[in-house]
Parts: C-alpha cells; structure tokens; sequence
C-alpha cells in the first residue's frame, strides 16, 4: 500500500506510446498494489509440508480518487493547468476499455518509481451531487505481453490481378451521431485516434464543450 503525503507522487496513464495521455489531477490517498510470488504449500509422505516457489503472479493495481469539476480552486490538484472537464477523463477511459488493449501506468515518487502495462479491470464512478466532481474507484492488472507464432499463407501465383486504384475522395466534413466524441471521430475518419486535437482546435471547440456536442452538429475535418 501507497499513501498520499503531501502530494510527493503523480500518477499518469496513457495509451499507444503516450499518444493519449493524462496525469490524474488528484492523487489518490492511498494505492493498493498486490504483488505476490504466488507460492503453493503440500502435505509430501515422509516429508512433511514442503512449499513449492511458482512464477511469480501478475500485479495488480487499485486506488479511489475523484476528478474535479472546470474551473475547481482545490490546492491539491496536480498539474492545473492541464485540468480537463472530468466527464472527459471518463470518455477517454472508456474508450481505452472498448478497445480491449493495455495502457502504461507510470507512477512516480520519492522512494520508487513504476512503469507498467496494465489492463482496466473494473472502472465504476458517480457524480457528486451539487460540486461537478466525480469520484470514481478504477482496478488494474499488469499485462504480459506475448507474441503469438506467425503463419506464413502461400499466395496463389496464378492470380495476377492487382488491387484496382481508388479515386474515392477523402471527407473534408462529418456529422456528429448518438454516442459520439471526438476521439472516436478522429479514429473512424482519420484512421489516428490522437488527432482528435486537430479537429478541436479546427472547429473551435472549448475543453468545456467537449462533453456536449450535439447529435448532427458538422465537424470540419482537418486533412
């Protein structure tokens, strides 16, 4: 267990090489870590208990915080000139968990550091009633990464047809749908996700309107 003392740590998240980002605005007062070498005792005939040292088990990573509403004065808060609208840090942490990928959380302090990747294992979160801050409690796992063996498919050499040029022409302009944000618009019509930025700063949308854009409002799209 990590505890909060005068806010001497930060705790960042981030996805696809820190192409999206964020430091958590307000530390957690405390951080559950679960590290275990996951070791198995046995009764053996004529020997008695005996305990057997496995591989170690994956980490796992819990803490509770709240992310406070725009324009909050807290003295705590981390890194206040990169507050964005809580509901936002909701949006792009779902988004991480439907694309059911890991994330690196970094955590620096006094005495260690730790640089992992983790999977989101459970996000749950309220509103506070009459303040606009959200609280949420969210649960992490370590990832192992694997590599699964590559299958080599032989091509059919007898088919010589090439792929048939395309003068399709890119959209310059897109019309917002239920259950739309700009992440999500960046990802389905530029192909990169973390170019959401670009059509933010295109269409002169606040960091304040983010988490209400109209369903058929039309975006320029940058090219």
């Amino acid at each position: 267990m990590i505890t909060n003392r005068n806010e001497k740590y930060t705790i960042g998240l981030s996805y696809n090489n820190q192409q999206q980002s964020f430091f958590l605005p307000v530390n957690p007062p405390e951080i559950q870590i679960s590290d275990s070498a996951g070791g198995k005792t046995y009764e053996v005939s004529g020997l008695g208990e005996i305990n057997v040292i496995q591989s170690r088990k994956l980490m796992d990573v819990s803490f509770d915080s709240f992310f406070p509403a725009s324009g909050s004065e807290y003295p705590f808060i981390v890194r206040k000139d990169e507050l964005l609208d809580p509901v936002f840090y909701i949006q792009i942490i779902r988004d991480w968990m439907e694309k059911k990928k890991p994330i690196r959380f970094v955590f620096t302090g006094e005495s260690f550091d730790l640089n992992i990747a983790v999977s989101i294992e459970k996000f749950d979160w309220k509103e506070v009633a009459g303040s606009g801050d959200i609280e949420y409690s969210i649960a992490l796992k370590q990832y192992a990464f694997y590599r699964a063996r590559p299958v080599i498919v032989e091509k059919n050499k007898g088919n010589t047809q090439k792929d048939r040029p395309t003068d399709k022409q890119k959209d310059t302009t897109y019309k917002l749908v239920a259950g739309d944000t700009l992440i999500k618009v960046a990802r389905k019509k530029l192909g990169d996700d973390s170019r959401w930025r670009e059509i933010q700063k295109l269409n002169g949308i606040s960091d304040a309107q983010l988490t209400r854009l109209p369903i058929g409002m039309t975006l320029k799209l940058p090219g």
